[in-house]
């Protein structure tokens, strides 16, 4: 239940900040947080990352539907009793809950964390986002540690078996 209260944080925050963004800011406005590396500025994006697939709402409706469905699965199937696994999936659950909210409503994603990396110009993105990239990365992690378990009982096993 945890993680389902996780996402809906998420979602809250993400549709809040999106909310304030298109009551208080013009489409391209900008606000310096950062001289040069962080502002918040308005932008609206009907694609994915990076601006891909523009315009493609339908696709983004099952694709997202289909996820959301897995998320939920996984989360009451296999993620029981696994703490990163579980809260990777209530971040990944969150942020495409957020941003599909947007495409249902607004028929786009509100976009407004503008930041520039070494010079290099980000895409804008937003808390669902923020939260779908966090969400991945724990997911990674938790991957690689499954992983590594394995390996080791795999050659705790097999030593084990030698002295027997």
């Amino acid at each position: 239940m945890i993680y389902y209260l996780i996402a809906l944080f998420i979602i809250a925050l993400d549709q809040l900040t999106k909310w304030l963004i298109v009551k208080n800011m013009a489409v391209g406005e900008s606000i310096t947080v950062i001289e040069n590396l962080f502002y918040i500025t308005s932008h609206r994006n009907q694609g994915a990352a990076w601006g891909i697939l523009q315009g493609q709402m339908w696709f983004f409706y099952i694709i997202t539907i289909i996820v959301i469905i897995g998320i939920v699965y996984y989360l009451q199937k296999h993620a029981k009793g696994i703490p990163l696994f579980s809260v990777s999936l209530a971040f990944m659950l969150g942020g495409a809950i957020g941003n599909f909210i947007d495409r249902l409503f607004r028929k786009e994603v509100v976009d407004f964390l503008n930041t520039y990396i070494f010079s290099y110009d980000f895409p804008i993105f937003n808390i669902a986002d923020a939260a779908l990239s966090i969400g991945v990365v724990l997911l990674i992690i938790y991957m690689i540690q499954e992983e590594r378990k394995e390996k080791k009982e795999k050659l705790d096993g097999s030593n084990g078996a030698h002295h027997s």
